[in-house]
């Protein structure tokens, strides 16, 4: 079946400089980079389900990388919402501000999201969607990011983030659902999104418990 696709500046055709811009970072960085590849559009849909669908919500992103998942959240926005990117990689960093200049990006450090954001003149925030390579991060860093995501999440807010089929029965992986069920009060698994490299499945936070470390 042929198709017409309209593309937009900013989103579809810079897909090619997406996957290039990607393929550096993880061959130079791969400390930084903890997924095999961009996260497909159906784990996009699942990872950004959360994003308030009426009014005009702040969404902020942690790890954006190349922005697959900026451009879900786009298109899920009404006119005079803010989305905001948090991306620790400076190269990272240069792309996303050339390849998306319709996305507002902060070079910093997702452990430092209060601060981070309180620069921006933001406070709370209507959602926050994380691809974060949870497995190359110590449980105290962890522990800091999530509390930092709990602290600036608005009363009924969600935050959601991606972890891999194959590292679910991984001690690793079972230590990071515990610490996520010690941060939040409600924790939901959806998916598997099979059509994803590899395939992934996504949480669903809910009411951040708020202690000094989680």
């Amino acid at each position: 079946m042929n198709e017409t696709v309209t593309l937009r500046p900013g989103t579809d055709d810079d897909r090619p400089s997406d996957l290039r811009a990607f393929v550096a970072v993880a061959m130079r960085k791969q400390g930084v980079v903890g997924a095999v590849a961009p996260s497909s559009p159906s784990l996009a849909r699942a990872l950004t389900a959360v994003v308030p669908s009426s009014g005009t919500p702040l969404v902020v992103e942690l790890g954006p990388g190349t922005g697959s998942i900026s451009e879900a959240i786009r298109r899920g926005l009404a006119p005079g919402s803010r989305q905001l990117a948090i991306e620790v990689e400076p190269s990272m960093v240069a792309h996303l501000r050339r390849a998306k200049p319709w996305l507002e990006v902060i070079h910093g450090d997702a452990a430092e999201l209060g601060a981070l954001l309180a620069a921006a003149g933001v406070t709370q925030v209507d959602a926050v969607v994380s691809t974060l390579p949870w497995s190359l991060f110590p449980a105290s860093r962890q522990s800091r990011i999530l509390h930092e995501i709990g602290s600036v999440l608005a009363p009924g807010a969600a935050f959601t983030t991606v972890t891999y089929l194959h590292a679910l029965p991984l001690p690793m992986a079972r230590a990071f659902r515990r610490r996520l069920r010690s941060a939040f009060e409600e924790v939901l698994t959806t998916g598997p999104v099979w059509r994803n490299i590899p395939p992934g499945m996504t949480y669903v936070c809910r009411r951040p418990v708020l202690r000094a470390e989680c």
